[in-house]
């Protein structure tokens, strides 16, 4: 049983639900690693040939859950260095613990030989951003908003976003979208090719086309969707989601950060300095 994701299944739809509504679909180290165990369940299941990713009660995902990073975490790290290092003091292990999972889970989306559509129904936020983008189409409510994020509480970028960006947006906006950090609604990120469609109804719309790609040859779809990679260079991904992780560890343990998530857990304006 998993405590905040849910699977189900429409023939040969599988619908996978972050439903963490209370914190608004965040994800702590325990709901990372049951995204990722569906994740693979959904991505190996022969049976299932489409894949629907939906955040609970009108909110997609805000990425990882900071009030659970600024409390430490809690768990023993030590597997997270390999090599017997010890970890650096900070909160860059607790981003590193989660972040593992997460990642794992948008390189499976990648890999998987089937249609993952995300459903976007409110805010996409920082790693929600970036789950979103890894699915292969993306749609949107009329209440959906995209935001980078990262920058507000002085992180870089992870969970696929500084990789994903310039590949949907080209190379100047996804610079925009980052530097300048942005909240768009629906209709902006239709405009500018980060998704593919606003729907009144998100869920339905989406469950329509899954369906309708779960009727289509599986193995010409799985091969088709492997040639697009390769030519976007998706071969890459996991090369990059190391180097997110590494680089958004390492900031994670120095004073902005530290200034950052205090500044969000009082609800006022950061304070950041030069590092």
């Amino acid at each position: 049983m998993m405590k905040n994701i849910r699977i189900d299944r429409t023939g040969a739809v599988g619908v996978l639900t972050i439903a963490r509504r209370e914190r608004f679909n965040s994800l702590d180290v325990e709901t990372a690693q049951d995204l990722r165990k569906a994740g693979l369940q959904l991505a190996r299941d022969r049976d299932v040939r489409a894949v629907i990713l939906r955040g609970d009660g009108g909110v997609f995902c805000s990425g990882a859950d900071l009030k659970y990073i600024a409390r430490g975490g809690d768990g023993d790290v030590a597997y997270l260095s390999p090599d017997a290092r010890p970890e650096v003091a900070g909160y860059g292990r607790v981003f590193k613990q989660i972040l593992e999972y997460i990642h794992s889970t948008i390189s499976e989306i990648r890999r998987a030989p089937k249609p993952w559509i995300a459903a976007v129904d409110g805010a996409a936020a920082a790693g929600g951003l970036g789950i979103a983008m890894a699915c292969d189409l993306v749609i949107a409510s009329d209440r959906a908003t995209f935001e980078w994020a990262y920058f507000k509480t002085g992180l870089t970028g992870a969970e696929s976003t500084t990789f994903m960006l310039p590949r949907l947006v080209g190379f100047r906006k996804a610079m925009e979208l980052v530097l300048l950090g942005p909240r768009l609604g629906p209709h902006e990120a239709l405009e500018i090719g980060l998704i593919n469609e606003v729907s009144a109804n998100v869920d339905a719309r989406a469950l329509e086309l899954a369906a309708k790609l779960a009727e289509a040859p599986t193995a010409a779809v799985g091969v088709a969707k492997s040639l697009l990679n390769r030519s976007a260079g998706m071969d890459r991904l996991d090369t990059h989601l190391d180097a997110e992780l590494a680089e958004l560890a390492r900031i994670a343990n120095g004073p902005n950060f530290a200034e950052g998530i205090e500044a969000f857990l009082a609800h006022r304006p950061p304070d950041f300095g030069a590092e």
